[in-house]
Order: C-alpha cells, then structure tokens, then sequence
C-alpha cells in the first residue's frame, strides 16, 4: 500500500523552495488541500491518510477519532498547536510534531511593521497620497519609548532585540526568565504582569495560547495599562478580547491596535476591527517569507519522513508518544493529488 500524506498549509504549497523536492522524492502519495481547515472540512480529508502535515486547520478529537487507525503522524507546519487537540492525540497514540526556531526573525519584523505604521500613521498618509493628496499627519519616535514583552521566547527575543536597536527601553514579563539574555540586551524584569502594563508605551503579544493567556488582555488589563497605549498582536487573536479591544479603540484607551491575528480567520466581512481607522489588520500572514516558509517546511516535511521512519523528529509536543516506522520502501511513485 502507497502512503497517503495530507498537505493543507497554503504558505507551503505556494512557496517555491527545496521543500518541495524533498516531499516528492519520498514517492508518497501527496494530497494537496488548501487550508487552514475548519473542523467539517478536515473530516471531509482524514480518514484514509497515514500523515499529516497542517497549518492552523482544527483538529478535534472527533477528526482523529476518523482518523485512525491509519493516521500515524501529524507534522505541524508551524510551532502553535493551539487548534489541535494534544491530549487526544496522545491518548490515541498519535505523535504531534512541530518547526520551533524557523520563523522568530520574520514575525519580530513583522511586529515592528504594524508598530511603525501606526505611530508614523503610515496607511493615512499612503492612502491620501494615492487619493490624490498632500495631507500630512504627524507621527512619534519609538526611540526613549517603553516597549513591553509579553512572552520572551524566540520570537519575543527577537523583538527585544529590534527595540534596542531603535533606542527603546524593553520590560519584558515570561514565564521562564532568561537572565544571561536580559542583561546582554539591558531587558528589565516585570515580576509581575501589572508591572509591565503601567510601564510600557507599547505592548507586544509574543506568548502561547492557553488557558489562562485567553483574553488576556480585555477591559480589566487594559484599565491597568497607560492611556494611549499601542497593542501589537503577533501570537494569537484569542489572547484578546474583540469587544473590549473594540471599546478601548473607540474611547482612545488605546490608541492604536496592529495585529496579524484574529478571534476567528478567517474572519466575516462585518468583524469589527476590521472598520476602525485606528486599527491595522494583516492576514496571518507575519510568518511567511520566502525564507522563512522554506526553514518551516523543510523541518515540517523531515519531521514526518523521520517519524514515517521511525525515527526521532526534530521536535514534538508529545515526546512521550512512540514513533513507529510505517514506512514501505516498496512503494511506487504516485502523482501529486490536488483536492
């Protein structure tokens, strides 16, 4: 019998690069899928597929109970595993595998991207222009700002950096504090998340989705921040709260919100943040560069044959789940399948 792969992530499929060759090369049958995928359309795919490489599609334990016996890998295409159930996976004794390390430099420029086009008014001054215009709005410097981090992994790591680099003041607060860092980059410390929220003139999301990161920031953490503060969201539309970021925009309690990520993606044409003028919305799109899609799909695409193999991968969610290898060295080529 000839694999099956299930490949949904856009970014992936659209992206020239070597990543391709070396899915190809594996002879599997490769059913291509344009994603990310809601909770019906992934049932509509799974079922007959041993691997399984996503993006953001939803991927409940209704999907994986479809999915086995065969599904033997899921290859994340990303690092965020938020819409995958983990704890059914490895109940069901599916391995999660997921790229850390391969985008943190492109999302932290894609940070500043919103943060500069909000405080130098940036879609003002492009769209009068284009108008026909000359009118001019003036803009503040990032330089002598406080900028605060929420989450110093990688990415937030990153974003330090850059700030440094723009003579800002960096606060950071993270679970797990990486002294021999801060004090290479002059980072201070909030012990606390109030700390930071008084402090910064800016707030960067750069944290995980969990349980108690959901709505982080709404109407009660933004109370506790300064007026006219500028949120910058690069992790996840969930983190905040749509209604009360929506109220704080039109009051001025904030003053400017940019965020590569929304509460549902994507998203109607009537979502509210999407009609405020002091308000940037991108699609999702932060971590997708040409090179940044390449390092993610080479080690999403090695993580699969590697397991496929039974051997370790690169990284996975769930290391206490076995790998087997289900791989057939008698299997002959198939063609590319697009759905």
């Amino acid at each position: 019998m000839n694999l099956r792969i299930l490949l949904t992530s856009t970014s992936f499929q659209e992206t020239p690069g070597t990543h391709h060759k070396l899915l190809a090369d594996t002879n599997w049958e490769i059913v291509c899928v344009a994603g990310p995928l809601c909770e019906a359309d992934v049932l509509t795919n799974v079922g007959n597929i041993d691997g399984y490489i996503c993006g953001d599609d939803v991927i409940t334990r209704k999907v994986l109970l479809k999915a086995i016996p065969r599904l033997s890998v899921l290859s994340k295409y990303g690092i965020g595993v938020d819409k995958i159930d983990v704890d059914s996976c490895t109940e069901l004794g599916i391995p999660v595998l997921f790229t850390p390390g391969v985008n943190h430099t492109t999302v932290a420029e894609h940070a500043f991207l919103l943060l500069l086009a909000l405080e130098k008014n940036f879609l003002f001054h492009t769209d009068s222009t284009r108008a026909g215009g000359w009118q001019r709005k003036t803009g503040q410097e990032l330089a002598g700002k406080t900028i605060g981090i929420i989450g110093l992994g990688r990415i937030g790591k990153e974003v330090a950096i850059r700030a440094r680099a723009f003579g800002m003041n960096v606060i950071g607060c993270t679970p797990h504090w990486d002294e021999r860092f801060a004090n290479r980059h002059g980072i201070s410390c909030a012990t606390v998340l109030d700390e930071l929220l008084s402090a910064a003139d800016y707030i960067a999301l750069h944290t995980s989705l969990t349980s108690e990161t959901r709505s982080l920031i709404r109407a009660e953490t933004i109370a506790k921040m300064k007026p006219g503060v500028i949120i910058i969201n690069c992790a996840r539309g969930e983190i905040v709260s749509t209604p009360d970021m929506v109220a704080a925009l039109q009051t001025g309690r904030v003053r400017g919100y940019g965020t590569d990520v929304l509460d549902e993606e994507p998203p109607r044409s009537d979502h509210p943040l999407l009609h405020l003028p002091n308000c940037i919305v991108t699609p999702h799109i932060g971590s997708r560069t040409g090179e940044s899609v390449q390092r993610q799909a080479v080690a999403a695409v090695t993580n699969l044959i590697r397991a496929m193999h039974g051997e370790p991968p690169l990284a996975q969610i769930n290391p206490e789940v076995p790998v087997k290898n289900v791989a057939n060295s008698t299997t002959t080529p198939s063609p590319l399948v697009r759905e």
